[in-house]
């Protein structure tokens, strides 16, 4: 556990960060990113959306430290920023699965529960 100062400090920049993830298509371009550098217009092409989309999106990781970027003559050229990055989000995917799978047991429960007292 951190002191309180430090976590007073580091909790609003978890935020933040947290903050830069929650968009599904910046997960996305995160993971597309760990495979390879791209360029704005190739990464918009592989994850099939507009330019400015994700130009706008980029803007976000980058802000956060999550990418970064280097121009490659006339072209920006972006990549994962550090590799645990990936580890984090599968973390969180792994989390997020465990509570999907929760909630579908509790419902298939409650769904065999309501039937029993329908034929009672």
């Amino acid at each position: 556990m951190l002191p309180r100062e430090r976590q007073e400090e580091v909790s609003p920049l978890l935020a933040e960060v947290c903050a830069a993830l929650a968009s599904p298509h910046r997960v996305a371009m995160l993971c597309a990113l760990a495979e390879r550098p791209y360029h704005v217009t190739a990464l918009a092409a592989y994850l099939g959306l507009s330019q400015p989309v994700t130009s706008r999106h980029l803007k976000v990781l980058r802000a956060q430290g999550l990418v970064c970027a280097s121009r490659r003559g006339a072209m920006m050229e972006y990549r994962l920023a550090d590799p645990r990055l990936l580890e984090a989000t599968k973390l969180l995917r792994e989390v997020v699965q465990e509570r999907l799978a929760r909630r579908a047991s509790l419902l298939a429960a409650s769904s065999s529960d309501a039937s029993l007292s329908q034929s009672s």
